[in-house]
């Protein structure tokens, strides 16, 4: 089991971890928590125990993620501030129906729910319609869609396009890795890039998936939405990936010729 640099170390460590990891100044963080500086040394240090409020406000200017935050408050020895519930849990229904609608409402067209480890949530029919033939062990939960998608077993055969696939793959997890401290990012990150060398950049605008299907080859653009203003810690790791059809040929693929 991994864990983020908020599981350890007392409040003010955590809290200069990521001052750091934002690569801000003490009297950045000072200006825009309207704080003095020797109050932040003195939290950082420890000299100086932070209310419940302080922690709150430097972790948002921080920008530090809902789990983390809880984790620090912990660290200071108060309670989490934010709640954390299951998506079948009563109070996310209203959540769980709009992951729903947008789900139904992509079709023909992929989209998929991953959460912070980019383990599989929900997916519309056309998502589930994209892993024929992979090994139904890959398959069994959790399923990790980023692991399906470069195993020799699962999609990793059919992307006609799989270096490029593999290595802009790693680069977002390791930015996502940059962004949460989550290490769990970072070693898979690691091991779906393996001894792979950094490609250089292409001059298409995006990087496509390139499916094989038969004899034609679909090509989709992906697009990540997340929850607007999240209060709580599963909304806030929750994305849908809605694949769109990046040329004709793939669009007809999926509805048919136009009329």
């Amino acid at each position: 089991m991994t864990t983020s640099p908020a599981a350890q170390g007392h409040v003010g460590e955590l809290l200069r971890d990521w001052r750091l990891r934002r690569n801000l100044s003490q009297l950045d963080l000072a200006n825009r928590a309207d704080v003095s500086t020797r109050h932040l040394s003195y939290v950082e240090t420890g000299r100086s125990r932070p209310t419940s409020a302080m922690v709150l406000r430097l972790c948002a200017h921080l920008d530090v993620p809902l789990r983390e935050q809880n984790q620090i408050l912990l660290a200071a020895g108060f309670a989490p501030a934010h709640p954390e519930h299951a998506l079948s849990d009563p109070p996310m229904a209203e959540a769980n129906a709009a992951l729903e609608a947008i789900l139904a409402a992509h079709h023909p067209y992929p989209a998929l729910v991953v959460d912070r480890h980019w383990e599989l949530v929900a997916a519309n029919e056309a998502a589930f319609a994209l892993l024929d033939g992979v090994d139904p062990d890959l398959l069994e939960p959790p399923v990790n869609v980023l692991r399906v998608s470069v195993h020799p077993r699962g999609l990793a055969p059919r992307i006609a396009n799989l270096d490029e696939w593999r290595a802009q793959l790693a680069v977002r997890l390791r930015r996502e890795h940059d962004a949460t401290g989550d290490r769990a990012l970072r070693e898979l990150a690691d091991e779906i890039a393996g001894d792979l060398d950094l490609l250089p950049a292409s001059a298409a605008l995006v990087v496509p998936l390139q499916l094989r299907a038969g004899d034609a080859v679909l090509s989709f653009i992906s697009t990540t939405t997340v929850f607007g203003t999240p209060r709580e810690v599963t909304l806030s790791e929750l994305a849908i990936e809605a694949f769109y059809p990046a040329d004709e040929v793939t669009r007809q693929a999926l509805t048919g010729p136009p009329r």
